[in-house]
């Protein structure tokens, strides 16, 4: 059967409608997605490919359920803010399949979730990414976490892959890229504003992760 005939254009500010066989019982399908334009995601590069959320399984599961077949009812009138309700619903839903995830994931699992899962380094990891810009050494962070230096560099290495200070600089360089993308300043204004205080360091640092310059970068993704 042709596309066109399985899918029928939607109303005015209405949803489109898959139409195919007949005599059995309905099933409705909600279609969509979520992007991130952010080139370095820890989160969805942590992720499987496919995630499976039982609603069944969460305490929120029946509110969610109820209210994704009201923002689909309301939709499919065409009512006003309908697209914005069922956003915002879409990223409840991301929450809590990730949430899921997470909680299944094996005590012995490693990786940035893992990191996430651990009370100190997940405040770690918190840390760096809320305030990238400043000067944090593996012995600050310790502070932080209340852990000796010793003991928590081992643990983040362990369970992240890689030393809290090169996740740093490897969050640091994405941030900057992001901003450069975005044209938030010149290239020493952005420098600073991820934690390095000349152009120069700033510069060889963002060469070593990107090949390439942050001018060069600037113009080529532009």
């Amino acid at each position: 059967m042709p596309a066109r005939e399985v899918i029928q254009p939607p109303d005015v500010g209405g949803i489109s409608r898959i139409k195919y066989g007949g005599g059995g019982e309905a099933t409705q399908l909600l279609c969509g997605f979520l992007g991130s334009e952010t080139p370095f995601s820890p989160l969805l590069s942590s992720l499987p490919s496919l995630l499976k959320l039982d609603l069944r399984a969460t305490a929120s599961g029946t509110w969610i359920e109820s209210s994704f077949r009201f923002a689909v009812s309301e939709i499919a009138a065409g009512r006003v803010g309908s697209t914005t309700v069922i956003a915002k619903l879409s990223e409840l839903l991301f929450v809590e399949a990730v949430s899921q995830y997470v909680a299944s994931l094996p005590a012995e699992r490693r990786g940035w979730l893992a990191g996430l899962r651990d009370p100190h380094v997940g405040r770690a990891l918190a840390l760096l990414h809320a305030r990238p810009t400043e000067g944090w050494t593996a012995e600050a962070l310790a502070l932080e976490v209340g852990m000796s230096r010793s003991v928590f560099a081992e643990r983040f290495t362990a369970l992240v892959g890689q030393p809290p200070m090169q996740y740093l600089t490897l969050w640091r360089m994405h941030v900057a890229a992001q901003h450069l993308r975005e044209g938030r300043g010149n290239v020493a204004q952005i420098g600073f504003a991820v934690g390095y205080e000349s152009e120069a360091a700033f510069s060889r640092a963002f060469k070593r992760q990107f090949g390439t310059s942050p001018g060069t970068w600037r113009r080529q993704s532009a």
